[in-house]
């Protein structure tokens, strides 16, 4: 199973950020998208970050609430880790677990494609499962 897969399910939509936009911007489009992080990007098309809402809650934890008015840039991921569109998922998947992450930016060629997270790794995987349990309950009762 590729990551086109995962996408061809759940669309290439992805929600951007400029670096320079505010913690508060931040958290209005997450709540409004209801997304668990978007891509920094200055152009909306490279990657140049990722911020999570474990991000925000980090740092709210550490600096208090007058992270809200600050830049995004401030907060964010700079080195992000990303995968192509042919790359295989169960690659994708060891790569979450081993390095705790919950989002995985989509890039061919340095322009951003997608962004998959790891409920869109989850629901592939069960309706895989699905699949193939109905296949073999149609085996069985033949």
């Amino acid at each position: 199973m590729k990551i086109t897969d995962v996408i061809r399910d759940k669309g290439g939509e992805v929600v951007t950020i400029a670096p320079d936009r505010s913690v508060a911007e931040l958290l209005a489009l997450l709540a409004d998208h209801k997304i668990g992080a978007v891509v920094v990007s200055a152009d909306g098309s490279a990657v140049d970050g990722i911020v999570s809402e474990r991000d925000v809650v980090r740092r709210l934890h550490a600096d208090g609430a007058g992270i809200i008015d600050r830049p995004v840039s401030d907060i964010m991921t700079a080195e992000v880790r990303t995968c192509d569109p042919g790359d295989d998922l169960g690659s994708l998947e060891a790569t979450m677990t081993e390095h705790r992450i919950r989002h995985v930016p989509v890039v061919r060629d340095g322009q951003l494609q997608a962004i998959v997270s790891i409920g869109d790794v989850v629901k592939r995987r069960i309706s895989a499962l699905s699949a193939e349990r109905d296949q073999l309950e149609a085996y069985i009762s033949q």
